[in-house]
């Protein structure tokens, strides 16, 4: 409903740009480490081989974790562990996940070990950089790199400016932070966003993913959704482009239905999917989330039928 705040979820859009552009993630955030890396050697993301090294940790919520093997210009192999934090909150067990997981994998590969951290919180005082301790002479003091967010608002404008894939990640994250609590605000943003990537000229690939991740970290209430497309369509129509993400939000569409189907079937028999053309017809990936999630509290399946009926008569213009 439009009184809602429009939820985000910050970990798959950050996942899927940093396997795609981490070279460009690099240059960005690291200039000085990227100056330093061959990359006419490759990379290689060691992301099972991370998960083996920290599946006994206990150490709070999870964070989207990297794990790249990379070759220094002067050959020498080396690893290199990106944490990248995109919560909306600080955590204080933060630099202590940092240093174990840095331990852990420099004991398991005997290779030196760079970790990193983007922070992707509100709170513009929390930079944690660093553990330690001193017990009896024996002294610890582990220090990493880390990226705040919230700094780049005074840098808008080099923003505007940079054709680095990831200068489009920082203002999409920014925007999503900022306006939590304000739709409206949120919409525009989105648009805005859009505006600028079909006006510089990205190539089309650059243009199918950044458009992803921003429809994935902005997103809308229905009804606001409803009217950015009805914009983003007139925008077009000006600039002569399609809106790329359409291509991705149908294939969200068509998992959804699957997932619907699966627990449509599981919980209340076959007879139940004769929902499932009317559930099919459904053009919100919002509200398909909201059918999906509803299959678990739902007690019938006119309760279920409830949940998109009274959505599409609130939200949807009438044919």
């Amino acid at each position: 409903m439009s009184n809602k705040a429009p939820q985000t979820e910050y970990d798959s859009p950050w996942k899927q740009i940093l396997q795609l552009y981490f070279q460009d993630f690099m240059l960005f955030f690291f200039p000085q480490a990227h100056s330093e890396i061959d990359w006419s050697r490759g990379f290689e993301f060691l992301d099972q081989e991370l998960q083996q090294v920290v599946r006994d940790a206990e150490l709070g919520k999870r964070l989207i974790d990297k794990l790249v093997k990379i070759y220094r210009i002067r050959g020498e192999e080396s690893w290199l562990l990106i944490h990248v934090e995109v919560q909306s909150q600080e955590e204080s067990d933060f630099p202590k996940r940092m240093f174990v997981y840095n331990y852990r994998i420099f004991d398991r590969y005997d290779r030196s070990v760079a970790s990193c951290a983007i922070l992707g919180d509100d709170n513009i005082n929390w930079r944690p950089s660093q553990f330690g301790y001193d017990l009896f002479g024996c002294t610890v003091d582990f220090q990493f790199p880390v990226i705040k967010l919230l700094d780049y608002k005074h840098w808008l404008s080099e923003l505007e400016a940079s054709r680095n894939p990831f200068a489009t990640v920082v203002m999409a994250h920014l925007a999503a932070v900022q306006t939590r609590s304000n739709r409206s605000q949120r919409k525009q943003s989105k648009l805005n966003l859009v505006r600028r990537l079909y006006e510089q000229g990205f190539e089309r690939e650059a243009v199918v993913n950044l458009l992803a991740f921003i429809d994935w970290m902005l997103t809308l209430p229905l009804d606001l959704e409803r009217e950015f497309q009805r914009e983003v369509e007139q925008l077009e129509a000006e600039q002569r482009m399609q809106y790329v993400t359409s291509f991705e939000r149908i294939a969200r569409m068509e998992e959804l239905v699957e997932a619907i189907k699966l627990g449509l079937e599981l919980k209340f028999g076959p007879e139940a999917l004769n929902l499932v053309p009317e559930i099919s017809s459904l053009e919100d990936v919002e509200l398909l989330r909201a059918v999906r999630n509803g299959i678990k509290t739902a007690t019938t399946v006119d309760e279920l039928r409830q949940i998109y009926q009274s959505s599409t008569t609130d939200n949807l213009p009438e044919n």
